[in-house]
């Protein structure tokens, strides 16, 4: 009991650890691994063709439209809401596909799940505006761990069950639900933050806070107290009632309004934070495509209904061997301010070999190893980015970069969904569609690879010359000593 109540009134532990738990058990998603034989199987009994070039395509169009708004929604009601609410839809996603029929349910299930991956930027930006700054670093690589710990409890789980156990695929969704179902329960454990990142004044102002203090980007705003939910929503009502600024007026809208588009300028004042965006929203885009579809490459290649699947055990492989890679990114000493384009383009064009690996090969196990590489390259270099990126930011930055190259991301994954997939355009086969899918990683690679070794050329003559200048300045030195 004491320890539970120390661990509760710490500043940043408590917090840290329901979220992690949360994460955990948010991402230990049993079934996901066995989502496409599960739709095309006599379960739902839903074809190939309609849940590649109909169904998926909604989850697109959906995400895109949910992203910004939610954004703005989470910062707004301070995050809190936006992760219970994703918890609750969760949930609903499981409860459709265990016990909902025909494919109306399941378009409605991709609309559903869109509001859950649009909520996931709830998830990463809470603990940012409950614990102090000095705590960041710690409690990310903590949550982090917590959602890849999740996911391959998961995902070796769900694996363990088909092949060792043959639980059918039903019980896996139903076991998911159970999980999921813990983490919506955990979320109302989360204590309310008091403060968001860009709406800051519009609280303090409800509360009559009277002290000024600096911004994060210059801007004054109220000092905001330490209020209790309740009290904060007295004195809220209070200031409202008194014909004060209240939470919702123009004015404290106006200064959010101010806030983000400071943000954005500093976001996207530097090139070399452009040219690093750049990459994360081009190979998001054809990352976040080649996962939502290569279940269905899978199948192709080997159909589920009448061999074994090994998807579990794979996607947990491809988490274990992701985090090696980036957990190494903390150790590798290079100056990625020198290399980190060059280092893009590379391991891009390692992608784009394994991509076209997957579509053009017969051998399943040849197929598996090919989605290994890719994710594991993606989860390396997308490491480096984010790491680029947020050191150069300060949190409040990051926050929006993080929502804008997401956006522009899912923008280039809608065109590319639009004209390759949706059967009311191309409507392509999956194997024409991994062919473009590397053709389009390909021109990623070879942009990074001559930017990159533009950079790197650039780099190495300016300490060249700066080498030249400094042996020179010796010589002289050296001379005028003899004199």
């Amino acid at each position: 009991m004491g320890s539970w109540a120390k661990l509760k009134s710490s500043s940043w532990a408590y917090p840290t650890a329901v979220l992690s738990l949360y994460g955990f058990f948010a991402n230990c998603r049993v079934a996901e691994p066995f989502l496409t034989p599960y739709l095309i199987g006599p379960h739902k009994n839903i074809s190939g063709e309609v849940v590649t070039n109909y169904l998926f395509p909604i989850w697109t169009y959906s995400y895109l439209a949910f992203l910004f708004p939610v954004f703005l929604l989470t910062d707004f009601l301070r995050h809190k809401p936006l992760i219970v609410v994703q918890g609750l839809f969760l949930v609903t996603n499981y409860i459709l596909l265990c016990f909902a029929p025909g494919l109306p349910a399941m378009i409605f299930l991709q609309i559903n799940y869109a509001v859950v991956t649009s909520t996931e930027v709830a998830y990463f930006s809470y603990i940012y505006s409950v614990i102090p700054v000095e705590n960041y670093q710690r409690a990310t690589g903590y949550l982090r761990s917590a959602m890849l710990t999740g996911y391959t409890f998961g995902a070796s789980l769900g694996q363990a069950l088909v092949s060792l156990a043959g639980v059918d695929y039903f019980y896996i969704n139903a076991i998911t639900l159970g999980m999921v179902s813990m983490a919506f329960l955990i979320s109302f454990w989360l204590p309310m933050p008091q403060r968001s990142l860009f709406f800051k004044g519009i609280k303090t102002e409800a509360v009559g806070s009277q002290s000024q203090q600096k911004g994060p980007l210059g801007v004054d705003v109220p000092e905001e107290p330490v209020v209790a939910g309740d009290e904060a929503g007295s004195g809220r009502e209070k200031m409202e009632h008194n014909g004060s600024a209240g939470w919702c007026s123009w004015k404290n809208v106006a200064t959010a309004g101010h806030l983000l588009w400071q943000s954005f300028r500093e976001s996207y004042s530097s090139r070399d934070l452009i040219y690093w965006s750049v990459w994360w929203a081009l190979a998001t885009a054809g990352y976040v495509q080649v996962f939502n579809y290569t279940q269905l490459m899978w199948d192709h290649i080997e159909p589920s209904a009448s061999s074994s699947i090994y998807n579990g055990g794979v996607e947990a492989v491809c988490s274990l061997v992701g985090a090696a890679a980036a957990f190494s990114v903390g150790h590798i000493k290079v100056t990625w301010a020198v290399w980190g384009e060059l280092a893009l383009g590379l391991f891009s064009a390692v992608g784009t070999g394994a991509v076209f690996l997957m579509a053009l090969t017969s051998s399943i196990w040849a197929c598996y190893a090919a989605y290994v590489i890719f994710k594991s390259c993606y989860m390396l270099l997308i490491t480096i980015t984010t790491f680029q990126i947020a050191s150069n930011l300060s949190m409040q930055c990051y926050a929006l970069t993080f929502g804008i190259n997401t956006f522009v991301a899912l923008s280039l994954q809608t065109i590319i969904t639009v004209i390759v997939v949706d059967e009311a355009a191309l409507g392509l086969d999956i194997v024409t569609q991994f062919i473009i899918y590397g053709s389009y990683y390909a021109v990623i690679s070879v942009l990074f690879l001559i930017r990159g070794t533009y950079t790197a050329c650039i780099n190495q003559r300016k300490a060249e010359h700066t080498e030249t200048k400094e042996q020179e300045s010796s010589v002289v030195v050296i001379s005028a000593e003899r004199f």
